[in-house]
């Protein structure tokens, strides 16, 4: 009986000691997660995100909100699809009292669309000073990878300093920590 309690009592502190080695890396100075959720698939990867680093959080507000015939991808003449063909298009966005001189780390979601990053997220990126702060984007997509995204965001605004970014398609807590993590 003393064996196994003696057994018990060490493999706790084992367990014990391997989940004080798996706690999220400390980031350095504060962390805000800012994106852009057309359908709220994007907002629930921010929310974990945020959930894990203890991040503050920031929605990308169009000033007119999407519809659901304004992300209607099949329709040429629909808004979404006008602004995506238009590389210069920069919809307006509601103006938000976020300090950004706070925060050192940024996470950057949106959805994927037409392989990119929205251009509500270029006007977000071009609305702010990035300078010297390390943005690491995220995305969610039904098809498509994050690399064109992220190539296309290190291309034209070069001068910001890009994390390695992911895909986040119904990522859970775990997943999330573990990239967070790596």
């Amino acid at each position: 009986m003393k064996r196994l309690t003696l057994f018990l009592t060490v493999l706790a502190a084992v367990c014990l000691a391997a989940c004080a080695r798996q706690q999220q890396k400390p980031q350095a100075g504060k962390v805000l997660v800012v994106y852009f959720s057309a359908t709220g698939t994007t907002e629930d990867a921010a929310r974990q995100i945020a959930q894990v680093t203890g991040a503050d959080l920031l929605p990308i507000r169009p000033e007119k909100p999407y519809t659901a015939a304004d992300l209607d991808w099949n329709n040429d003449a629909s808004r979404s699809s006008m602004e995506m063909t238009d590389a210069k298009s920069r919809p307006a966005i509601v103006a938000d009292s976020v300090d950004l001189l706070a925060y050192d780390t940024i996470y950057l979601g949106f959805p994927i669309w037409w392989g990119v990053a929205p251009r509500v997220v270029n006007t977000f990126i071009e609305s702010h000073n990035l300078a010297g702060k390390t943005v690491i984007p995220f995305a969610t997509s039904g098809g498509s990878g994050i690399g064109a995204a992220e190539r296309s965001l290190h291309e034209t605004y070069p001068d910001v300093k890009w994390g390695k970014g992911r895909l986040l398609n119904h990522a859970t807590k775990d997943e999330i920590t573990k990239w967070i993590n790596s």
